[in-house]
C-alpha cells in the first residue's frame, strides 16, 4: 500500500489504494487492461463519477477511470436508440440527446453519474408508470473476465442483456450502452410544502397525481416538501435566473449546508432550524425535462435507500417517524420518498413489483449506524431491497431470498467472470464469492 495514490468517492466515506489507475479512451484499451490483469492475476474495477456510497468501485488491483470514455457512438432517428460509451456522464448525455430532439424517459435527481455506474446500481427517478434507468437499456457491449467482448441486444445474447442491465460491476466491464430514448419533452413543475399526514392519507392518489411525484419529510416537523412534475409540450416558462439560483444553489446548498454545519456543532438547534425548510413557499415553472428532474448537490452526505412494495410505504414511513423520536436523534436531512413501476431485471430493486423507495440521509461526518440500522430493520419486515450504491448492512444470505432472479444472476456471473476478476470485498459480501 505504501506509495500508492488513493482514490475516494464523492461522499468521502470510501477510500482505496489501487495498484494502478488506467484511463482508457478506446474499447481496445479496455480489452487490453482486462487481458493484462488476467495475466498478472489482478482484479479490475471501473469507476465513473464515484457517486456510490458503498465500496462497490474500490480495489487494490487495477482501477479503470472511465472519465475519458464518453462519446456518443450512434443514433437511430427511427427507433430513437442511442449508443454511448460507458463513461459518459448523464448531464452530457442529456445535452447530446436534446441536440437530437430526444430525452431520457426518467431520471433521478443527480446528473453527475456515468451512465454505466447509474444503470449498474439500478439508479432510478420517480414515476407511477415509469421504470428506472436500467429498464431503458436495449443493448450492451460487455468485456468478460478473459477479455472477450460480448455484444448483446434483443437478437443476440438476449439472456445476457436481460441480466446485465443491473450488473453491479460484477459481470465485466461495460463498454457501451444502447438506450431507448424518447422524444424530447418538458416538465411542468409544482414544488410546495404540504402536511405529511395529508400526503400519506391518500398516498396512491398523491403519488399518481402527476407523471413524476416525490416528497421529502422534514424530520422534527409534520411537513413534506413535495414535487409534482407533469410531462408537457407546452412552451418553456423557466424561473427567472435569480429565482433559479435561489431555488437550486442558495437555499438547498449554501443555506442548507450552513444549517448542517451548525447542526453538527449544535444538534439541539436542529428541530428549530428544521422549521425553516417548509417556509420556502410554492414554486411553479416549465423547463426541459432533465433540468427539472435534476439539480446540483453541493452538500455532501451519506445515504441509505430501500425499495419496498409500493403499498407498504405509508406504514413504513410512519414507523421511521416513530424511530426518529425513539432514538432521540437530531436530523438535518429530509427523508425522501419516490415510486417507480416494476421491471423484469433480476437484480433490479424494482424487480417484479410496483416499488416505493424510502431514502434516509445524514450530513457527511455524522454518525449514522443507529439510525440506518434502525431503518434497515423496519425495511427488512417488508422484504426491503437496498439500493446497490447506497449504504446498507445486508449480506448475500439475507439478500438472495428477496430476488426471484438471484440464481440467474449468479449463473451469468460464473459464466462471464469465473475467476472473480471484477470482484472485491463489497461484492463478495453482497453476492458471495464467485461460484458459491
Amino acid at each position: 500500500m505504501k506509495g500508492r495514490r488513493s482514490w475516494s468517492n464523492w461522499a468521502g466515506n470510501q477510500v482505496c489504494a489501487p495498484a494502478s489507475v488506467r484511463r482508457p479512451t478506446t474499447e481496445d484499451e479496455l480489452v487490453a487492461i482486462v487481458q493484462e490483469a488476467a495475466q498478472a492475476g489482478q482484479r479490475v474495477k471501473c469507476v465513473g463519477a464515484g457517486h456510490s456510497f458503498t465500496p462497490i468501485a474500490c480495489t487494490d488491483g487495477v482501477l479503470v477511470d472511465l472519465s475519458g470514455y464518453r462519446r456518443v457512438l450512434g443514433h437511430d432517428p427511427e427507433t430513437r436508440r442511442v449508443t454511448v460509451e460507458a463513461g459518459i456522464p448523464l448531464h452530457v448525455l442529456c445535452d447530446e440527446l436534446d441536440a437530437r430532439g430526444l430525452a431520457l424517459e426518467n431520471m433521478g435527481d443527480i446528473a453527475q453519474q456515468s451512465i454505466a455506474g447509474a444503470t449498474a446500481t439500478a439508479t432510478h427517478g420517480t414515476g407511477w408508470h415509469f421504470g428506472n434507468l436500467s429498464s431503458r437499456i436495449v443493448g450492451m457491449r460487455i468485456i468478460a473476465g478473459d477479455g472477450t467482448v460480448i455484444d448483446c441486444d434483443e437478437q443476440q445474447s438476449a439472456d445476457v442483456l436481460r441480466v446485465a442491465r443491473v450488473g453491479l460491476g460484477a459481470l465485466g466491464i461495460v463498454s457501451t450502452i444502447t438506450i431507448a430514448a424518447v422524444p424530447a419533452f418538458r416538465l411542468h413543475a409544482i414544488e410546495e410544502p404540504m402536511r405529511l399526514d395529508d400526503v400519506l392519507s391518500d398516498f396512491d392518489g398523491f403519488m399518481s397525481s402527476a407523471d413524476h411525484v416525490e416528497f421529502y419529510w422534514v424530520p422534527h416537523t409534520g411537513w413534506a416538501l413535495t414535487k409534482r412534475n407533469r410531462r408537457t409540450d407546452e412552451p418553456a416558462q423557466p424561473r427567472p435566473r435569480l429565482r433559479r439560483a435561489v431555488d437550486e444553489v442558495l437555499l438547498p446548498n449554501v443555506a442548507f449546508g450552513a444549517l448542517c454545519r451548525i447542526g453538527r456543532r449544535k444538534p439541539d438547534w436542529i428541530p428549530r432550524m428544521a422549521k425553516i425548510l417548509p417556509s420556502t413557499g410554492r414554486v411553479e415553472y416549465t423547463e426541459r425535462s432533465d433540468k427539472v428532474f435534476t439539480s446540483p448537490r453541493l452538500v455532501h452526505f451519506y445515504e441509505m435507500e430501500y425499495a419496498i412494495p409500493r403499498d407498504a410505504v405509508p406504514e413504513a414511513l410512519n414507523r421511521v417517524r416513530r424511530l426518529v423520536d425513539e432514538l432521540g436523534i437530531q436530523l438535518s436531512f429530509p427523508v425522501e420518498v419516490r415510486v417507480v413501476a416494476g421491471d423484469d431485471i433480476p437484480l433490479s430493486t424494482a424487480h417484479g413489483q410496483p416499488t416505493g423507495y424510502i431514502a434516509v440521509h445524514v450530513y457527511r461526518g455524522t454518525p449514522y449506524d443507529a439510525y440506518f440500522q434502525g431503518v434497515e430493520a423496519i425495511m427488512d419486515g417488508y422484504g426491503g431491497r437496498p439500493h446497490w450504491g447506497k449504504l446498507h448492512f445486508q449480506r448475500a444470505e439475507t439478500l438472495a431470498p428477496r430476488y426471484p432472479g438471484w440464481d440467474d444472476f449468479q449463473a451469468l456471473r460464473r459464466r462471464l467472470d469465473p475467476e472473480g476478476r471484477f470482484s472485491n470485498p463489497y461484492l463478495e459480501r453482497v453476492l458471495g464469492p464467485v461460484g458459491a
